[in-house]
C-alpha cells in the first residue's frame, strides 16, 4: 500500500487504494460495451469477430495501463467509436480497400501521432487552448455523453423527419435506465461510495431477472487472435490514394484525445493553476502508442475514452484507476460472457449521470465576455449534434479565432488557436 501511495501520489490527490479500485471498476463497466460493439463493427469489414474481440481487449489494456503507469491519469483507452465506423464504412466499404490496408493506415497515423507527441508541438497546442474554450470542451463532452446515454437507452431515437425524437419510455430499457439514473443521483447525493456501480449492476440484474436481457455466463476460453494479429499491410497504405485517409485518422485521433484529456482532467481538478496540464507529453505518448499497438494486434485507432469521467465521479484521481481498468480489460478476455451480459441501458444510466455532472463546467465560463463565452457554447453544442468531439473542437477554434479577429482583439487569441483554426478549416474543406 505504501508503494502504491508513493508511486501514484494517492495522499497528495486525496484518494485511497480502495477508492481508486472502485473508480477503475466503474470506468470498466461504463465502457465494457466496446468489447462487443467494436468487433461487431469491424466484422462488417470482413474481420473475424472473436479475434477482434481479443484485439480490442489487448489494445485497451495496453493503452490504459500505460496511461496509468506513465502519466498517472485516471483515463482509460480503447478502440474509439467513430474511428471504428470510419474504418469500416469510410475506408474499407467506402473506398473498397482491404481491411489489412486500413490497418496499415491506422499504424502509419499512429507513428505520426507518436512523433507529434515526442516533439513539443502537440503539447504546446493543447496547453495554449484558452481557458473558456477548455471549459466549453468539457461541457461539450458532457452533452455528448448525455446524448449517447439517451440514445443507447432508447430514450432518444432516430426520426427521418426531425432527425431525433422521443422513444417509448414505457418500454423496459428506457424505464429501467431512468430508474437507475435516479438511484445513482440519489445515492451520490448521500455521498455513498460506489453509487454508480450500484445503479449499473442493479439495472443489469433487473434485466436478467425479468428475462429481458440474457445472462450469458461468467467465464469462457478466449477466441484465437491469429486471424487479425500482425495482418496490417503497410506497403499498400503508403500509396498516394491513402494520404487523405491517414490525415483524417490522425486529425480525429489527435483532437478526440485532446478533448477527452482536457475534459476529464478539468473535471478531476488535475490541471495546474495556470490551466496547463502536468505530465501531458507522457499522456500523449501513451495514447499514440496505443494506436500503434492496436493496429499491430488487429483493431482500429485506440483513443482516450470519455467514459473515464464515470471513474472520476466515483473518486478516481490517479493512474491507479487506469491500471485497475486496464487489468479488468485483460481479465475480460476470459470473462467475455459476463462483460457481454451488462445491457446498454445499464451503462447508459451511469453515463447520463456523469453527463449532468460534467455540464457544471459551463458555470465557470466568463459569460460577460461574448468573445469568450460564445465560442465555448458553439463548441459544446456542436459535439453532440455532429456526433464528433473533434469536429466540435474544430468549430470552437474557428469561431474563437474569427470572433477575436472581428472584434479587434486578435492579440488576445493565442497563435496556437489560429494554427488549429487553419488546420480545421482545411479539414472541413478538403477532407
Amino acid at each position: 500500500m505504501d508503494f502504491l501511495d508513493r508511486y501514484f501520489n494517492l495522499t497528495e490527490n486525496q484518494t485511497t487504494v480502495r477508492l481508486e479500485i472502485i473508480a477503475g471498476l466503474t470506468t470498466f463497466l461504463a465502457m465494457a460495451y466496446i468489447t462487443v460493439v467494436n468487433p461487431s463493427i469491424l466484422s462488417e469489414a470482413g474481420m473475424d469477430f472473436g479475434a477482434v474481440f481479443v484485439a480490442t481487449c489487448l489494445a485497451a489494456a495496453f493503452g490504459t495501463i500505460t496511461m496509468g503507469l506513465l502519466a498517472n491519469y485516471p483515463i482509460a483507452m480503447a478502440p474509439g467509436m467513430g474511428q471504428n465506423a470510419f474504418f469500416t464504412y469510410g475506408i474499407v466499404l467506402g473506398l473498397g480497400v482491404t481491411w489489412q490496408t486500413a490497418l496499415g493506415a491506422v499504424f502509419i497515423s499512429g507513428i505520426i501521432f507518436i512523433l507529434l507527441s515526442v516533439l513539443p508541438i502537440r503539447e504546446w497546442l493543447i496547453n495554449a487552448i484558452p481557458r473558456n474554450l477548455k471549459l466549453g470542451i468539457a461541457s461539450g463532452i458532457g452533452f455528448f455523453l448525455g446524448f449517447i446515454a439517451l440514445r443507447n437507452a432508447g430514450i432518444v431515437v432516430a426520426n427521418p423527419a426531425t432527425l431525433v425524437s422521443f422513444g417509448q419510455l414505457s418500454e423496459f430499457g428506457p424505464a429501467v435506465c431512468l430508474l437507475a439514473f435516479a438511484v445513482i443521483a440519489a445515492l451520490s447525493a448521500r455521498r455513498l461510495t460506489g453509487a454508480i456501480i450500484i445503479g449499473m449492476l442493479g439495472a443489469a440484474m433487473l434485466g436478467w431477472l425479468f428475462g429481458v436481457t440474457e445472462f450469458k455466463g461468467i467465464i469462457s476460453p478466449p477466441p484465437s487472435i491469429e486471424p487479425v494479429l500482425f495482418q496490417l499491410d503497410i506497403r499498400a497504405a503508403l500509396e498516394l490514394s491513402m494520404v487523405t485517409v491517414i490525415l483524417t485518422l490522425l486529425l480525429v485521433d489527435v483532437f478526440d484525445t485532446a478533448g477527452t484529456i482536457v475534459g476529464v482532467a478539468n473535471r478531476a481538478k488535475l490541471t495546474n493553476p495556470d490551466g496547463t496540464m502536468p505530465r501531458l507529453r507522457k499522456a500523449l505518448l501513451a495514447d499514440s502508442g496505443a494506436t500503434v499497438v492496436g493496429a499491430l494486434v488487429g483493431t482500429s485507432s485506440t483513443t482516450s475514452f470519455i467514459e473515464s469521467a464515470a471513474g472520476v465521479e466515483a473518486g478516481g484521481r490517479t493512474g491507479l484507476t487506469a491500471v485497475t481498468t486496464g487489468l479488468l480489460f485483460l481479465l475480460c478476455i476470459f470473462f467475455a460472457p459476463l462483460a457481454q451480459s451488462v445491457p446498454a441501458y445499464a451503462s447508459a444510466a451511469a453515463l447520463l449521470f456523469v453527463a449532468c455532472i460534467m455540464l457544471g463546467s459551463l458555470a465557470e465560463v466568463d459569460w460577460n465576455d461574448y468573445t469568450e463565452c460564445t465560442p465555448a457554447v458553439v463548441c459544446a453544442i456542436a459535439m453532440p449534434l455532429s456526433f464528433s468531439i473533434a469536429d466540435g473542437i474544430g468549430l470552437g477554434f474557428l469561431s474563437y479565432a474569427a470572433i477575436k479577429l472581428l472584434t479587434g482583439k486578435a492579440c488576445e487569441c493565442p497563435v496556437a488557436v489560429y494554427v488549429l483554426a487553419l488546420i480545421f478549416a482545411a479539414k472541413f474543406a478538403f477532407l
